[in-house]
């Protein structure tokens, strides 16, 4: 309630609480803040029943997180931001909090993302029993300790985007307290919520997973045990009834890979027919990348724009950003058989994505494709402009036909039809 003062009293226009909720006992309050508060199940999520020191051993990490969790509850100040994976236990300890301040008889406002989104658009065109989109905004911007869950799956649209920042932002020019939980590290989201939420006057961030390196993932079949199959030392060189032009490419590609291998930066295309050795190189590539103790993703491109439209299927245990995530950083990706094929214009932004941001930060990536230049020009125009261009990588063309069957002998010209002469 806000009462009647005059202008120039310290409590003019400030809101305070009404004498029944002065005069409730603990249960009652507990009972209205949870409420309140959005947690809904969360309420189960305590400190108390969480291992300090994580499940695993992780070098320490998780125990470190759950301590600042605890100072932070008992004094929220600042920012805190949680980032990991799906399952590191963030929106735990983001709960948690939020229960220790219900339990000492604080408001907290824990919002999901994306839901807060949904509200605030339902909240346009109100019921008789809903809250307006004012009230609901300036109560969210303004909660004594507010809680953003999965702030990295609310920048859908340009008008998500930008209701998301005005929150952060203003939150952030008030230096409210504020707890943010993220899968996609800081630093990767969108420039104006990155700056804000890794200033190191406000904020606080803690990783709840280890940088692993090393390790294979795929999408599209290339299994471990299949690549392992093809090294270097296993591509045939000697295959049979090679024109001079189509063995000296193949013998180029085949140094060009070793030399790529050895020392990976940029771009390295490979392009020709079908069965010419393409996949074969790009393997034996990340072979040695994993040698190394280097981290590859080997994704099949058509099965890679499936397996990103079903990520960001609600509901998925491998949350799109995730996934997102990891395919734009991995140490090595391989988009193996990039095809012309037309492709819808949400795969083919999230296509262009992973590229780009491949390309700016020099990442090293091996696409093969069997598809011209000038067509893969027709069909991905911008993606071609990152991966031709001679000051980010190598681009290399096989002629040679399928390297294990070779070029089959041409079969003798028939003879004339006709009868014989006796």
């Amino acid at each position: 309630m806000r009462r009647a003062l005059p202008v120039d009293h310290p409590r003019f226009g400030k809101a305070e609480p009404c004498q029944c909720v002065l005069e409730e006992d603990q249960h009652t309050r507990r009972t209205r803040l949870e409420r309140m508060s959005h947690l809904g199940a969360l309420t189960r999520f305590t400190f108390e029943n969480m291992v300090p020191a994580g499940r695993n051993d992780d070098g320490g990490w998780f125990e470190r997180a759950y301590a600042a969790a605890r100072d932070y509850a008992a004094n929220p100040a600042g920012w805190l931001v949680f980032t990991g994976s799906s399952g590191s236990g963030k929106t735990h300890l983001a709960a948690a909090i939020a229960n220790a301040r219900i339990a000492e008889g604080e408001p907290v406002l824990f919002m999901v993302v994306p839901d807060l989104l949904d509200l605030l658009r339902a909240s346009y065109e109100p019921g008789d029993d809903d809250m307006g989109f004012e009230q609901l905004f300036d109560q969210v911007r303004n909660a004594p300790l507010l809680i953003l869950d999965d702030v990295d799956t609310g920048s859908g649209t340009p008008w998500a985007r930008e209701k998301l920042f005005q929150v952060v932002n203003h939150r952030f020019n008030a230096s409210l307290p504020t707890v943010f939980t993220t899968t996609t590290r800081p630093q990767n989201l969108d420039e104006r919520l990155a700056t804000r939420l890794l200033d190191e006057m406000l904020s606080r961030v803690l990783v709840l997973d280890s940088e692993v390196r090393g390790g294979y993932s795929q999408v599209g079949g290339m299994t471990r045990e299949r690549i392992n199959e093809l090294q270097f030392r296993t591509f045939d060189l000697r295959v049979q009834g090679l024109h001079a032009e189509e063995r000296e490419s193949l013998d180029s590609a085949f140094r060009a890979a070793m030399a790529f291998a050895d020392d990976p930066r940029g771009w390295f295309v490979l392009q020709g027919a079908n069965g010419c050795g393409k996949t074969h190189l790009a393997s034996a590539i990340a072979n040695k990348a994993l040698s190394n103790g280097q981290g590859v993703f080997f994704a099949v491109v058509p099965d890679l724009l499936d397996s990103l439209r079903a990520s960001f299927a609600p509901g998925n245990e491998t949350p799109y950003d995730e996934t997102f995530d990891r395919i734009r950083n991995v140490d090595l990706l391989i988009l193996d058989d990039l095809g012309a094929q037309k492709a819808s214009e949400w795969a083919q932004e999230k296509l262009y994505q992973v590229v780009n941001y491949r390309h700016v930060a020099g990442l090293p990536t091996v696409v093969t494709t069997d598809q011209s230049l000038d067509r893969l020009q027709q069909a991905h125009p911008r993606i071609v402009a990152r991966i031709a261009d001679p000051h980010a990588g190598t681009f290399v063309t096989i002629l040679a036909p399928h390297y294990r069957l070779g070029r089959q002998p041409e079969a003798p010209s028939p003879r004339p039809s006709g009868r014989s002469r006796r």
